[in-house]
């Protein structure tokens, strides 16, 4: 990577202002994953380490549309955080402002404040310059350390880069690292798996993804579509009417690198307990009935060609994971990469999103190369965009 990072820079006697993704899936006041905030741990750690004056904290969580919305805010995370930094860590109920500025002045020598959600405020996804300046007020250099909102330019990761220094922390050095190697340079065979619900969201990475892959697996409702696209009879499969033309001409461009499903797991309703079958994908879907998994003989083909690869990048599920009883396809795709990985040193990525989240929820998360922690960012990147989060850090 040839940013700079906080390895280049004095961060000893500063404020250091530190963009975080703590967006993390709360039940209450708990978090249920705490994947991200783990995951920024050994940046702050090495910031502390450097003896600054003071660590600011800011981060968004969820989609609040600049309303204060209580049910969004970052305070369940205080503690959580507090406990895996072994510090208290300080929380201001605003990010800009006269509450935020008297809490960042407060502080003591070394200590840590977590500032509330930025997308409180409007001016946060527009990338207002007002906002920007302000969130910039608090800090001497600025980290950032949030690739699950590199693909954004916003004012705490792209406005607050134009006023000061701006360096990356070290997990988003990590997925950089990670990503850029598997785009440019991947060990062959070089496998992607693509699935999740819609077509139109992942054109432009099937596109970018088809010059550089040897097989291109298709599962989940993206599959549908391209079954639909052939003239197959899909039911109440969910379809993604709009891109079937695009599926026929992805299908054409790809040729036998794209592999579809052999079988689906089929459901007379959208709930777990519905009665299910397999069928072929040669038979027509019944009616009133919705493919919600794939089925076992394409979770063994698929398999077969993880454990042949050297490079596999996994984003999407295969099926309606959050079912049990319509998982076996996405969780049994997990045992077959982290077993890959494991004993053929396949280099397994996870795209984040619902495949990070999937293999977080099989226990097999430690088994894996390494599992991004934004799913948009990495389809960007996996597409060759520039991330304006990333361009608009200082270069080596």
């Amino acid at each position: 990577m040839n940013k700079k990072t906080i390895r280049d820079v004095d961060l000893s006697g500063k404020r250091v202002l530190v963009r975080v993704d703590f967006n993390v899936p709360l039940d209450g006041d708990t978090i249920t994953d705490d994947t991200r905030i783990r995951a920024a741990i050994p940046t702050l750690k090495y910031i502390l380490e450097q003896s600054p004056k003071a660590v600011i904290l800011t981060s968004h969580l969820g989609r609040p549309k600049g309303e204060r919305k209580p049910d969004m805010s970052l305070k369940p995370v205080v503690p959580v955080l507090s406990e895996q930094l072994g510090i208290d860590v300080a929380f201001a109920d605003d990010c800009v402002g006269e509450v935020a500025d008297n809490a960042v002045a407060s502080l003591a020598d070394g200590g840590v404040i977590l500032l509330e959600n930025t997308r409180y405020h409007a001016g946060e996804t527009k990338n207002d310059p007002e906002i920007a300046a302000q969130l910039a007020k608090h800090g001497d250099i600025f980290v950032n350390d949030a690739f699950g909102t590199a693909h954004r330019a916003h004012a705490s990761n792209v406005g607050v880069a134009d006023k000061l220094e701006a360096v990356a922390g070290f997990l988003l050095e990590k997925e950089i690292d990670y990503l850029d190697k598997t785009i440019e340079n991947p060990e062959k065979p070089f496998v992607a798996i693509l699935g999740g619900a819609k077509v139109a969201g992942k054109i432009d990475v099937i596109e970018a993804l088809l010059s550089k892959v040897d097989k291109l697996l298709i599962g989940g409702g993206m599959a549908n579509t391209f079954f639909a696209a052939q003239g197959r009879e899909m039911a109440k499969s969910l379809v993604d009417k709009d891109s079937l033309d695009i599926a026929k001409d992805l299908m054409a461009k790809g040729g036998d690198k794209i592999v579809l499903p052999t079988d689906n797991r089929i459901a007379d309703d959208f709930d777990n307990d519905a009665n299910s079958q397999v069928i072929p994908v040669s038979e027509d879907v019944p009616a009133d009935w919705e493919v919600l998994d794939i089925g076992p003989d394409t979770l063994e083909t698929y398999s077969g060609i993880i454990a042949d690869a050297k490079t596999v990048v996994w984003n999407g599920p295969m099926g309606v994971f959050e079912m049990p009883n319509f998982a076996k396809g996405t969780f049994g795709l997990a045992e077959a990469l982290a077993k890959a990985t494991q004993e053929n040193g396949v280099v397994s990525i996870i795209g984040g999103g619902d495949s990070a989240a999937a293999t977080e929820q099989s226990g097999l998360a430690d088994k894996m190369t390494h599992i991004s922690t934004g799913g948009g960012a990495s389809l960007e990147m996996l597409e060759g965009k520039v991330l304006p989060g990333l361009a608009a850090l200082a270069d080596k």
